[in-house]
Order: C-alpha cells, then sequence, then structure tokens
C-alpha cells in the first residue's frame, strides 16, 4: 500500500464536515479558550508553529477555526488502512520522524507557496512532561525555503489532559521571515538560531499560561 501521495496538495470536504463536531465535542471533554486568533493572517501561505505534549494537540489548534491547518504527523499514523484515510481527509501528511525526510520537506514547501497553511510541532515528538524541548532544525528550513513567516502557538494545560481539562491555545503575532536572520551563506548554524528564535517565542507564549 502506497503510503502517501506527495505530488498534489488537496484539501478535503471530510475538514469541514469534522470542524464543527470537533469543536462540540471540545466544548463538551474540556474547558478550552483560544487568545489572538487575529494574528494568524487570512490569506497566503504560512507556518503555524506549536509546542507539542499531548496527541490531542492538532485538534486543538484545528478547531480554532482559523485556517484550513495541513498538519505534519508521523507516519506511524499512516500504517492502518482507516487511520490513513482519516488523517488523509484531515489535511495531515506523514514525515519519517527518523532522519531527513525529503518528501515531507517538499510536500511542505508546495503547502505554503499554493498559499496554504502548514502545521508543524518544531519539537519533532511530544514532551512528556510538558516542558518545550529543543527545537529541530525542520521548521527554519522550510521558513527558509519559502520566505514564510511563522505565528507561534503556545498549548497549555496544567498538568495531563484529562476530562474537563482547562486549556488555552494563544496565537502569538506573526515572526516575519526577514527576522529569522538568514544570509546567503546556508550555514546550519542559522538553521539551528532560527529555530530556537520561533521555539523561544512559543515558550515566551506558553509562560503567559492563562493569562486573558
Amino acid at each position: 500500500m502506497k503510503k502517501f501521495d506527495y505530488s498534489e496538495v488537496k484539501e478535503y470536504k471530510l475538514y469541514d464536515i469534522l470542524l464543527p463536531i470537533m469543536n462540540l465535542l471540545s466544548k463538551i471533554l474540556f474547558k478550552i479558550k483560544f487568545v489572538g486568533k487575529e494574528n494568524v493572517p487570512k490569506t497566503g501561505g504560512v507556518i503555524i508553529a506549536a509546542n507539542h505534549y499531548n496527541t490531542f494537540d492538532p485538534g486543538f489548534i484545528g478547531i480554532s477555526g482559523v485556517r484550513k491547518i495541513h498538519f505534519m504527523t508521523k507516519e506511524e499514523k499512516f500504517v492502518k488502512p482507516f487511520s490513513k484515510w482519516l488523517y488523509t481527509r484531515a489535511n495531515a501528511f506523514p514525515i519519517n520522524r527518523g532522519g531527513a525526510d525529503k518528501s515531507a520537506v517538499e510536500y511542505s514547501i508546495k503547502i505554503i507557496e499554493q498559499g496554504y497553511t502548514l502545521g508543524i510541532f518544531p519539537e519533532g515528538t511530544r514532551s512528556k512532561d510538558g516542558v518545550p524541548q529543543t527545537p529541530k532544525a525542520g521548521v527554519a528550513l522550510i521558513a527558509r525555503e519559502t520566505k514564510a513567516d511563522i505565528v507561534p502557538v503556545s498549548i497549555y494545560s496544567e498538568g495531563k489532559v484529562k476530562f474537563r481539562s482547562k486549556i488555552i491555545i494563544r496565537f502569538g503575532k506573526a515572526i516575519p521571515y526577514e527576522s529569522l536572520g538568514f544570509t546567503q551563506s546556508g550555514k546550519s548554524s542559522e538553521l539551528r538560531a532560527a529555530s530556537r528564535l520561533i521555539m523561544d517565542e512559543i515558550i515566551a507564549l506558553r509562560e503567559k499560561k492563562f493569562e486573558a
């Protein structure tokens, strides 16, 4: 079975169908609040970068309704046929986290160049204790190749997410591509520095916790 078709960026109607359903469920299961949604550009290719410590994180951001988001997702979610079908039609796409995944990176670039929204977790995996981890260079690499702005997003909950947990999703002001410090040198140190800058913005938002 073919893992995923990276040749063309598609947006599925199921995303629109699931959105109000997931929104209603979230209101029943959690006490969730969104702050700063106005910071997300309404048009044009953009990257949404968030911290990651819960399985529901992509859904929490997605139900905000700011944009249709194409989330980079671990390839294990695309192994079983039904899971692959569901995640694909929720606009997600797989990435091999074990090394450089050229297909996933090129697909990410297509998403942005075609004016869509890319969702990515710079840490590359979930934080087991909720403490933000050192970011990978992928988000900076994609930003460099596309010259896209990045909207930092923090997801905060006190302790593990459970029934009726209070959760806040905070969208920060977009980080302009020009502020990431890229030059013509293409040094890997620039990617690391840009990734750290993006993650620092996410952490700063997270430290606001439940502030209005």
